[in-house]
């Protein structure tokens, strides 16, 4: 079940909603669990009861962890890690890994492994790092675990943020699942709703339409198209990934706030980004901020020599791209990113400096559109084939292009270019706060049922409504 869905918007949602707001206090997280299991059992029946033995688990370690000390306590942490790590490799890597093993036995006239196929649990890149993070934090004196099984399983598979994130740490929404009266008024509920409408907005009135666009560029063959044609397509997806993305992430946001979850921010603009490295403080937030307090500090962080700092920072986003995907243009599209975050501090930052910020911005796009072709593509040959042919400016076959994706293209440019301006960036923050006058609230509220029904038309005349971070 996703929110750009009539099942989840006409069904789930309001009748959630409903309940979740008339029963009492000390019942309200109860309400939310319950829900979030059958949200999560809805797409992944057969994992529901693997996750919850995990929690359960996780439970008991932790809290032995907290009582303990020295080596117990370190072996307690470690096992806590290895149970979510082992998952993680289990479920996502598993057919990754016998697939190049395969691959290797071919080439010396073995037989392939003998393997049942391992099905990929709903969610699980997410939810794996938010459980290490309960058992870091503990570990680490900066919050005492949950004194209920049952709020650390909400912590785990709240729906508004189980499937694809914020990546929530453990400190900044403990208090919260115990605690959030200060948090549960009319004024959070209303700019809630404006916000999880404007990401319903932002994903089915953008994205999809650019999507299904990108969509026909990748099908067809690379080395055929123009370069108009495949620099079109890039551009499609670019804006895409990110209307989809943020756009679950505005959702999840808005849910959280409706129910008086403070839910920290996922995107803020990347593609305003002056070199890459200030795209990964743009960019999926969250997640870059898990990878810093989590590995590349403990890594060493920038107190060691320079060589290893370098090699450290790549090697995390090395990491951060196997996370996203089991496949090697996973891999070679973090060790791109890398590259070039190891760039910007040897010499580009100061290239950029030199520049302005205008050629800047353009530049760290264009690197970026080219790390989009390592993502979205569906093999390395293709990867190739599609740069060469994006950079070769050549004739060749075009896609036809409609109005409708044109117009699209040039409201989702306008959008993601909009907070060049500063001023336009800070009435951005203002607008997505939660003080806002009585005025403004209703605004926001008329904006949000218009916004709500125009989304749920488009959904409900198209067949075309993926999700692109669905799968990780």
């Amino acid at each position: 079940m996703v929110f750009s869905s009539s099942l989840f918007l006409l069904y789930f949602l309001p009748a959630f909603l409903l309940l979740y707001f008339i029963v009492p206090r000390i019942a309200k997280n109860y309400v939310a669990l319950i829900a979030s299991i059958f949200f999560y059992a809805w797409g992944a029946p057969d994992f529901i009861f693997i996750v919850l033995g995990s929690i359960f688990i996780d439970f008991y370690l932790v809290k032995g962890l907290y009582v303990s000390s020295g080596n117990k306590k370190r072996w307690l942490t470690g096992a806590s890690i290895a149970l979510n790590i082992g998952m993680l490799l289990y479920f996502k890597y598993a057919n990754f890994f016998v697939e190049n093993l395969d691959w290797v036995f071919q080439q010396f006239g073995k037989e392939p492994v003998a393997w049942t196929h391992v099905a990929l649990p709903i969610g699980i890149s997410f939810f794996t790092f938010q459980k290490m993070t309960y058992a870091v934090d503990v570990y680490r004196g900066v919050h005492p675990p949950l004194r209920r099984v049952s709020d650390l399983a909400l912590y785990i598979l709240m729906f508004p943020q189980l499937i694809a994130g914020p990546i929530v740490r453990f400190n900044e929404i403990a208090e919260q699942l115990v605690d959030r009266r200060s948090n549960e008024n009319v004024d959070n509920r209303l700019t809630g709703f404006f916000r999880f409408a404007v990401g319903l907005g932002r994903k089915v009135m953008i994205a999809n339409p650019l999507g299904a666009f990108a969509d026909s560029v990748f099908a067809a063959d690379p080395t055929q198209l123009s370069s108009v044609t495949l620099w079109i397509g890039i551009l499609a997806y670019a804006f895409q990934i990110y209307y989809d993305f943020a756009g679950y992430s505005d959702m999840a946001i808005g849910l959280g706030r409706m129910i008086g979850f403070d839910f920290p921010e996922n995107f803020n603009n990347p593609y305003i980004s002056q070199n890459i490295s200030e795209f990964w403080r743009r960019w999926h937030m969250t997640l870059g901020r898990w990878m810093r307090d989590y590995l590349y500090i403990p890594l060493g962080g920038n107190r060691v020599t320079p060589v290893r700092m370098y090699f450290n920072l790549w090697l995390v986003f090395l990491i951060s791209g196997l996370w996203h995907g089991a496949a090697w243009n996973f891999v070679v599209w973090g060790a791109f990113h890398g590259f070039f975050l190891v760039a910007d501090r040897l010499f580009l930052l100061k290239f950029y400096k030199a520049i302005g910020k205008f050629p800047s911005v353009i530049i760290t796009f264009v690197i970026t559109l080219v790390g989009w072709v390592l993502f979205r593509a569906e093999s390395m040959g293709q990867v190739g084939h599609y740069v060469a042919g994006m950079f070769s400016f050549r004739g060749g076959e075009t896609l036809f292009v409609n109005k409708a994706v044109w117009m699209t293209m040039i409201f989702a440019a306008l959008f993601a270019a909009v907070a060049y301006w500063p001023k336009a960036e800070k009435w951005q923050v203002k607008l997505y706060g939660k003080k806002q006058s009585f005025s403004t609230i209703l605004l926001m509220t008329i904006a949000s049922v218009v916004l709500f029904i125009i989304s749920l038309s488009a959904i409900t005349s198209s067949g075309f409504n993926p999700f692109i971070y669905f799968r990780f």
